[in-house]
């Protein structure tokens, strides 16, 4: 098949791909505003290094062995893309990637930004406490050992693809997967120094604020930008990229409210993050009234999850775990109900609520389970082989003093 470059489809994902890019950025700064003063450049240096390391991994060997042939619904790819041989300006020399009308190498690019992501969210989970050499090792070893299978099993065409699982964005390779990696690394680490005696509020709430509307702004890359086209697809992408993050931010303070009496900015900003996870999955498969139902629903059972950490005393310090964890499995195992073969002929076998069976509901679970217990298995043999060589958790005298100060010997802000 002859390739045929779409120049408008060209566009849209060279814009998609600066859109996802700047999220990273976004999330330092929504995860800075939550931590104390004084860590909070190490917070930001962890999401912008990630940017580096991560990059380099891709291009390297990571695009190989999640967008490399495996067969009929393999693990993980090949090295026929190793250090981007055969990744060029044209169309892709393999099958599966026929129906792309833009460069190879735009794919590669705007792959890479989700690449770049996922690992960065799981900071948020161990803030304040982790060594700058040991996050280093864990995210790069990570990007190989846990997110190449998983992208490859999910978005090239692997076992659960093959299978008949749909995820349009990322619910289970981005967010189920880090937030399960997430999960593993706190209980390796285990609690900051103070917690949960010592108050830890968040230094800068604006920073938080701020962080949330690159992120929404940027999620119009991420879910509109993975039709991989412009068109009518990445239109219902986008509008439920709206609506879904919309609705949860209500779901959450409502019931924030009656919980506690007040809505506060922290819950507005981790309601409509936990709407943007929770549409991730299904962004391009729902329509209608779906994405508002979804995200309602996301940002009230992620709220009702932030008591998972009390329950089980594990320190997830800024919420990865609820939002993020239970965001994903709620958004990719609800798209079961929701798919709608009228908004997206990929849907082969519609949702519960669209008048189709249970199959697809079926295969989602069972890919939210796989990745689950795959990425929180292989996650935690990774940090405790860093944290028994290496190490991973920063010392009691680093954490008083501050990550910024003892590992960076910088200060954001001047006495």
């Amino acid at each position: 098949m002859d390739f045929a470059l779409d120049s408008g489809n060209t566009a849209w994902l060279l814009m998609s791909t600066a859109l996802v890019l700047f999220m990273t950025p976004g999330l330092a700064l929504f995860y800075g505003g939550m931590v104390r003063g004084k860590n909070v450049l190490a917070m930001l240096m962890q999401n912008i290094f990630a940017m580096g390391i991560l990059a380099i991994l891709w291009a390297v060997v990571v695009f190989s062995l999640v967008f490399g042939n495996s067969g009929d619904g393999g693990f993980i790819g090949n090295f026929d893309y190793l250090l981007l041989n055969n990744v060029g300006i044209g169309g892709s020399p393999e099958g599966f990637f026929e129906f792309l009308t833009i460069p190879f190498i735009l794919f590669c690019a705007y792959q890479m930004t989700f690449a770049i992501i996922t690992p960065a969210l799981i900071t948020g989970a161990t803030a304040d406490r982790l060594k700058f050499a040991g996050y280093a090792t864990f995210i790069a070893v990570w990007l190989v050992l846990v997110y190449a299978p998983v992208a490859h099993m999910v978005f090239a065409g692997g076992w659960l693809a093959k299978m008949g699982a749909l995820d349009f964005a990322g619910g289970t390779v981005v967010h189920i997967n880090a937030g399960a990696a997430a999960l593993a690394a706190i209980l390796v680490v285990g609690k900051r120094k103070g917690y949960p005696h010592e108050p830890m509020h968040p230094h800068s709430l604006p920073f938080t604020v701020l962080g949330t509307g690159i992120l929404w702004f940027g999620w119009a890359g991420f879910n509109a930008g993975s039709a991989l086209a412009a068109d009518g697809i990445a239109a219902q992408a986008l509008i439920n990229t709206i609506l879904a993050p919309a609705a949860a931010m209500l779901g959450w303070l409502l019931v924030e409210k009656i919980k506690h009496g007040y809505a506060t900015t922290l819950g507005a900003a981790s309601g409509a993050v936990a709407g943007l996870v929770a549409i991730t999955p299904c962004a391009g498969f729902v329509g209608g009234m779906s994405p508002i139902y979804i995200g309602f629903g996301a940002g009230v059972i992620c709220y009702l999850a932030l008591g998972l950490k009390s329950k089980f005393r594990f320190d997830d310090s800024l919420d990865v775990i609820a939002v993020h964890l239970v965001g994903g499995l709620f958004g990719a195992i609800v798209l079961g109900l929701f798919a709608d073969e009228a908004i997206n002929a990929a849907v082969a076998n519609p949702g519960l609520f669209m008048g189709g069976g249970t199959d697809l509901l079926q295969d989602q679970i069972v890919a939210s389970l796989v990745t689950l217990v795959y990425a929180f298995t292989v996650s935690y043999i990774i940090a405790k082989v860093i944290q028994t060589t290496i190490g991973l958790r920063a010392t009691d005298e680093q954490q008083d003093v501050g990550l910024d100060q003892s590992l960076h010997a910088e200060t954001a802000y001047s006495n």
